[in-house]
């Protein structure tokens, strides 16, 4: 009876407590405006080249089909509106985040799913990449002596974002709030002073000589503008994919920021076109279509130095998207068993570390790999995205047709819609970009579902030799005199063979054996089978492993001794997959062996 009474934990309490865990978490995560700096430029900053990829494509049949810039902005704010209500809708349907991976892994079976997820780990990388590399080259035509040192200058912002993100997303939405807020008024004044001058006030580039067209203006060039300039919706994603990063109701605030955002890129999309019409801005060489704007609007005093500058940074910045969501989707997959456990780790502070760690590597060797040179970047660029959207759009059809709920048709009809047009838009990408390099999609994409699916099939044979989902035989007690003295903590993350191979061995090493966890869900099957021993549920609203026992081990030593925890470790069968097992006990030995004086113990069970 007592050892029965000791599993239980009372509800009121643990509720409570995790209550005020999650209201000490918030200090840690994003308010609507921090996520609108944390999560948002990559779309924001796409003002800077998106209007420009228009002009560069129409320019090429002639001066005179620059018009058309506006007409195709204003088709591409209208697919931005439609992709801003599906993802509110996607961050209704899927409050854990995932974005486009989460949909489909629900609505459209597992391959599309692994299409998606590797879709979107490719968008992400390339967006730190692109970002920093547009930055840098930005600064660069300001300073020309940086020209020689692009690559350096995108090494040093990547390792100052991975850094900040390391430290926690929401000091890093502090640092990216002012630059945010002075871009978009940059941006804004730009706009209204350039439309308050009937003529450019002032002329800076030098010309690229007579246009001469290349190619007669027909659909096939309205359509390749069209998918260039959607170039500007890369971004829009993020928040439905950062939605665990919000302050509660993260649903809510999510939401909030995700309108925020299409109403301030569509606004600066259709004002910056509609500047180009006015003007009649074509390429100039040296300088950018938004720097040409805002010398019209400004001059070429402080104003302008300050708005190029400004842009500079945040195109930089706008890489810290990426950071508030790539970690959270590789978490997701981890969940899965799509990627290694450890990538589901986290800090004690709410932060994806691995994950954070992870992108910051990536994105460091395509930098190296491309020598920075935003030209071998661009054609991989979009694609990644497009393909997101039209698999979140596509689900979100399937979800409405599958639910039925009032209402359902029209949400279906405006979700078929975007399908449509992201699909159009990434075939067109794809086949004018081919050559190009966006060939490299066609092995880098698979490759990676590859290794999704490498990983869960390791996973899941393990998962049968370890007997999960299955309560296996009660472990046997020693004799006393064969027991030592002192508590044995035992941290278990499931019921399982590894779990009898723990306590059996716990039995060994002291004469009270408690188990612990975090998985309040775990309470149940721990009482169906009952194996005999106490199981603590610790209070972590996140899941968070190593706090909550680090915590625990301490307040045993302050009224036991001696105390043993002991850690049941895999062994896989090849060394290649230890990476897959075993991190989440090297950081709990590492941080009880810092913080406490209990004896760390480790057993190995050993996988066939």
């Amino acid at each position: 009876m007592r050892g029965r009474a000791r599993t239980t934990m009372s509800t009121d309490r643990i509720v409570d407590r995790r209550v005020r865990r999650e209201n000490q978490d918030d200090r840690y995560k994003l308010t609507a405006v921090g996520g609108l700096a944390a999560l948002s430029l990559d779309a924001l900053s796409s003002v800077a080249y998106g209007p420009e990829a228009i002009v560069v494509v129409l320019v090429g049949a002639g001066a005179s089909a620059v018009r058309y810039t506006l007409p195709i902005s204003i088709t591409i704010t209208a697919l931005l509106m439609v992709l801003v209500v599906s993802y509110r809708q996607v961050i209704a349907v899927h409050p854990d985040g995932g974005g486009a991976y989460a949909v489909a892994k629900k609505d459209l079976g597992t391959n599309v799913s692994l299409l998606a997820a590797a879709s979107l780990v490719v968008d992400y990388v390339l967006t730190v990449a692109v970002s920093l590399t547009a930055g840098a080259a930005s600064l660069a035509s300001v300073f020309p002596p940086l020209a020689h040192h692009l690559l350096g200058m995108c090494l040093i912002g990547l390792t100052i974002l991975t850094a900040l993100n390391l430290i926690g997303i929401a000091e890093s939405a502090k640092a990216l709030m002012p630059p945010t807020v002075v871009f978009i008024t940059c941006i804004l004044a730009v706009i209204v002073l350039g439309l308050a001058h009937q003529h450019p006030i002032a002329v800076i580039g030098h010309g690229l000589g007579p246009s001469h067209p290349t190619e007669a203006l027909g659909i096939l060039v309205i359509l390749k503008a069209f998918a260039a300039g959607c170039s500007a919706l890369t971004g829009v994603e993020a928040i439905a994919n950062g939605v665990p990063a919000f302050r509660a109701p993260a649903v809510k605030r999510a939401q909030h920021t995700e309108v925020a955002l299409g109403v301030l890129l569509g606004t600066m999309l259709l004002g910056l076109a509609l500047l180009i019409k006015v003007h009649h801005v074509v390429p100039r060489g040296n300088v950018t279509v938004l720097a040409q704007l805002s010398a019209a609007a400004f001059g070429t005093g402080w104003p302008f130095y300050i708005t190029n500058l400004t842009v500079t940074l945040v195109l930089g910045c706008a890489a810290n998207t990426s950071f508030g969501g790539l970690p959270v989707l590789m978490s997701l997959l981890a969940k899965d068993n799509r990627l290694p456990h450890l990538f589901g780790l986290r800090a004690e502070r709410p932060v994806f570390r691995f994950g954070v760690a992870a992108l910051g590597i990536l994105a460091a060797i395509l930098l190296i790999a491309t020598d920075a040179d935003i030209n071998r970047l661009l054609p991989l660029f979009a694609i990644g995205v497009f393909i997101g959207f039209t698999i979140s759009q596509t689900g979100l059809v399937r979800h409405w047709y599958t639910q039925r709920s009032p209402g359902w048709i029209p949400r279906a009809v405006l979700n078929a819609t975007g399908a449509l047009l992201t699909v159009i838009a990434a075939i067109v990408f794809l086949a004018s970009k081919f050559l190009e390099g966006a060939w490299l999609l066609l092995l880098i994409i698979p490759t990676l579902i590859l290794m999704f699916r490498t990983i869960e099939t390791y996973y899941r044979d393990a998962a049968r030799q370890l007997g999960l989902g299955h309560l296996p035989p009660v472990p046997t007690r020693p004799s006393a005199k064969e027991r030592q003295h002192g508590i044995v903590i035992v941290p278990i993350a499931d019921v399982s063979r590894l779990t009898v191979l723990a306590l059996q061995t716990a039995y060994l090493l002291g004469e009270d054996v408690v188990a612990v966890a975090v998985q309040l869900e775990l309470h149940e099957r721990w009482r169906r089978w009952n194996p005999g021993v106490p199981l603590r549920i610790l209070p972590s609203p996140h899941r968070h492993l190593v706090a909550p026992i680090v915590r625990y081990v301490q307040q045993q030593l302050d009224t036991r001794h001696p105390v043993t925890v002991l850690l049941a470790e895999i062994q896989p069968r090849r060394r290649r997959y230890e990476v897959l097992h075993n991190q989440r006990g090297l950081v709990l030995a590492a941080s009880l062996r810092s913080h406490t004086d209990a004896v760390v113990a480790s057993i190995v069970y050993r996988l066939d």
